[in-house]
């Protein structure tokens, strides 16, 4: 997950510098997270940008909306969960409240994996180091009740994760009701680069969902869900942690030659 860029006071514990095609990360304390006083331990990119955050105070808590609204939508559309496959670690709060599933979790940088199981308490799902994909694609067909995407780099999702390729992959791993979800970074109901992920993954799955959560600005960035399934996908409005559902701007389909 990568939230929006905030300017924070930091009590530095830990410092990986940007190397080989891996961006650099802090991990540190602050007294307060986007406008919120508390105690917070949060995993930060080069580029200010919130990888994860634990509330020191309530460890249980889950402090991004976003992990709240994913796992409601795991949960309530399968409620019998036990294999997901999740590509992006950051500090592991999907995993450890998806309680009785078991994780399979693709990660590129092992120092992300080392820091969050030192500093954040991440600990029990099996983790791959490697390019998520090319893990997935190794991977048993019709293994996976769900497949999480939450990977980031500072350009964003990285773009061989989002053609249409990738989602047959990700439809050949999933079982029948299998359902994948991407949390991704937009602009609302008129982002051109929202309407096309969203129409590259209708070419595999018969329905596709997406949600963002409101603000005041129609241009800013913010966190968006899309939801891919072939039933239909079910949530409580109440349990989506202020995300509403949204229907992109009609897109092209993003191929993996880059051809529209």
């Amino acid at each position: 997950m990568k939230t929006t860029v905030q300017a924070i006071a930091m009590r530095v514990l830990y410092e990986a510098a940007a190397a080989e095609g891996r961006d650099g990360f802090v991990v540190g304390d602050v007294n307060e997270l986007y406008g919120e006083k508390g105690n917070y331990r949060v995993l930060q990119f080069s580029d200010a940008a919130v990888q994860g955050a634990l509330d020191l105070d309530d460890p249980q808590r889950m402090v991004f909306e976003y992990t709240r609204a994913i796992v409601h939508l795991l949960a309530h559309n399968h409620p019998q969960l036990e294999r997901v496959f999740q590509i992006g670690h950051g500090i592991g709060t999907i995993a450890r409240h998806c309680r009785g599933a078991r994780f399979k979790t693709a990660e590129l940088d092992s120092r992300i994996v080392q820091a969050s199981e030192r500093f954040f308490g991440s600990a029990g799902e099996a983790i791959a180091i490697g390019d998520g994909r090319r893990i997935l694609e190794s991977e048993e067909a019709g293994v996976y009740d769900a497949i999480v995407v939450d990977a980031f780099t500072d350009s964003g999702v990285p773009r061989h994760l989002t053609t249409d390729r990738f989602f047959a992959t990700a439809a050949d791993k999933l079982d029948d009701g299998g359902m994948i979800i991407l949390n991704v970074t937009g602009r609302g109901p008129g982002d051109r680069s929202m309407g096309a992920l969203h129409a590259t993954m209708r070419e595999t799955f018969a329905r596709v969902s997406a949600f963002m959560l409101p603000s005041d600005r129609a241009n800013e960035a913010r966190n968006i869900l899309l939801v891919g399934q072939n039933r239909r996908i079910e949530y409580r409005a109440r349990d989506m942690a202020g995300f509403i559902p949204f229907e992109p701007v009609a897109g092209h389909v993003i191929t993996e030659d880059g051809r529209q």
